[in-house]
């Protein structure tokens, strides 16, 4: 293995893995997604620092002093990312806000805009808007057609509209 053979790897595999996935279940108590990651973690290790044992009692001490520390190292990695998810949710909590009664400076802005509206434009907004009268039935109290009502609607809409953002970027 300390050459690189794939044959020898095969052969450590066969021989190790089993015991070190049970060594490791028995750390975890049962643990079996704990000892997968460990034992992968652990296997990794085998591979990249792999050398010369004198017996196999040795080699079987260093194989679980790896699986151990690959353990510790795990649940050390678990704990920190889980620190820092309580960390995370606890900066990130939202406070609802308090319910704000209606922004009552619109409003005013609003009644203004009316106000400096012709009668006739006032009067159909609030008949659309306040009154809740249909297109067809401000259409037949005007005695006009009500396609003519939906573009006086939008004509008068849209000066409200420029009206009031005027001010509120004057205010600005």
């Amino acid at each position: 293995m300390t050459k690189g053979d794939e044959a020898a790897y095969a052969k450590f595999y066969d021989h190790y893995f089993d015991r070190l996935r049970r060594y490791l279940l028995v750390l975890t108590r049962g643990n079996e997604d704990a000892s997968r990651e460990a034992l992968q973690s652990a296997l990794l290790r085998v591979v990249r620092h792999i050398k010369v044992f004198a017996s196999d009692e040795v080699f079987w001490g260093w194989l679980t002093v790896l699986a151990r520390t690959a353990l510790f190292d795990q649940t050390r990695k678990r704990r920190r990312y889980l620190s820092f998810l309580d960390r995370f949710t606890r900066q990130a909590q939202i406070v609802p806000a308090p319910q704000k009664e209606p922004d009552t400076k619109l409003l005013d802005l609003l009644e203004g805009g009316l106000a400096l509206l012709p009668a006739d434009e006032r009067q159909l907004l609030e008949a659309k808007y306040l009154d809740g009268s249909s297109i067809q039935e401000i259409a037949a109290n005007l005695q006009t057609s009500e396609k003519a009502v939906e573009s006086r609607l939008v004509r008068v809409r849209r000066n409200l509209k420029a009206m009031l953002l005027g001010q509120l970027k004057h205010e600005e």
